[in-house]
């Protein structure tokens, strides 16, 4: 029998993985990632009765309103551009900020480990500055903000490569590029700035031998060419029914992209329809995994964020893992 980190490989090669890698239940992955010393608390801490506030390990202030919610950074940690070379970055050189990495490999022989990295420059760099604010950055301080990011840049090359020699099996790069109908930015300017960045990372990690996996919310059809082109192994949507299967599975006639989603969480999985949500589940194996690999099972791990109860998502798990073996796929 295939081990977890073997079902993985194969499904990212394509090489007929024999059933579909999931991230549920016994899920073939392990995530860990790098701690860096914090400077402060960065627990949520309630300031009245509608706020709740934190720091993270960067320094930015995050807020919420609502217990279930991520929030969003309310005060970047870098609140003049010309003051860039007065931030003292966390540390993510010093080998003892990835000794849980490495714990983690002992504890988990046989699943694919997955080091997790704050974001592809862009994830990092507009908390710095807070979205709205970074967003104006770029077209009305575009050198600063090419600064900024390269800053950023040399960062997160540190962190893939303390990653890889830990010896996870992947990064994954948080990077939330979308609306609910477009790019943040114009795909023109994301493949200025930010698309020689993501090919200089990915080239790193590959050269170190791990492979590339990519988060990132919203409709970003726009930019999954350059993506793909730039190097990212797998992407990882929420809602993939924002991009369209059949539109998903024809970048796969072209390269070999893995996908990584559960059934859509805005859409499918809030019908609460059992039989939706199955038929849903064998046509994204139909025309994204085939297999051959290319995609890989998800769960939405929040379920209350979701405004959904767990039976729902189990639903769909228990499709996968009856649908998602090769002896359905003969071909």
């Amino acid at each position: 029998m295939s081990s977890s980190r073997e079902i993985v490989l194969k499904t990212l090669n394509f090489e007929n993985p024999g059933r579909v890698a999931h991230s549920f239940a016994e899920s073939d992955f392990i995530n860990c990632g790098a701690a860096p010393k914090k400077s402060r608390n960065t627990d949520w801490e309630k300031v009245d009765e509608l706020k709740w506030i934190r720091y993270d390990a960067w320094g930015n202030m995050w807020s919420r309103i609502d217990p279930t919610s991520c929030g969003e950074v309310e005060k970047g940690v870098i609140e003049d551009l010309d003051k860039l070379d007065e931030y003292e970055f966390p540390d993510f050189e010093s080998d003892s900020v990835y000794d849980g990495v490495r714990e983690k490999i002992r504890e988990n022989p046989g699943k694919f480990i997955i080091g997790g990295v704050p974001g592809m420059v862009f994830n990092i760099a507009r908390k710095m500055r807070r979205l709205d604010q970074y967003l104006v950055d770029i077209l009305l301080e575009p050198e600063k903000i090419s600064m900024l990011n390269d800053r950023v840049e040399s960062i997160t090359r540190t962190i893939v490569r303390k990653h890889a020699e830990a010896g996870v099996d992947a990064v994954f790069f948080t990077e939330d590029w979308g609306t609910q109908t477009q790019t943040l930015i114009s795909p023109e300017l994301w493949r200025k700035e930010f698309f020689p960045r993501f090919k200089r990372v990915c080239g790193l990690a590959h050269e170190l031998g791990i492979k590339t996996f990519m988060h990132s919310c919203g409709q970003i059809e726009a930019i999954v060419p350059g993506l793909i082109e730039a190097g990212i192994d797998c992407l990882q949507f929420d809602q993939p029914e924002l991009h369209g299967l059949d539109v998903l599975a024809s970048h796969q006639e072209n390269a070999k992209i893995t996908f990584w989603s559960p059934v859509d969480i805005q859409t499918t999985l809030q019908t609460k329809d059992e039989a939706k949500i199955r038929a849903t589940v064998r046509e994204m194996l139909d025309k994204l995994w085939k297999g051959r690999g290319g995609y890989i099972a998800g769960f939405y791990g929040d379920n209350a964020s979701i405004g959904l109860e767990p039976e729902w998502q189990e639903i769909a798990s228990d499709e996968f893992t009856r649908y998602g073996v090769k002896e359905n796929f003969p071909g």
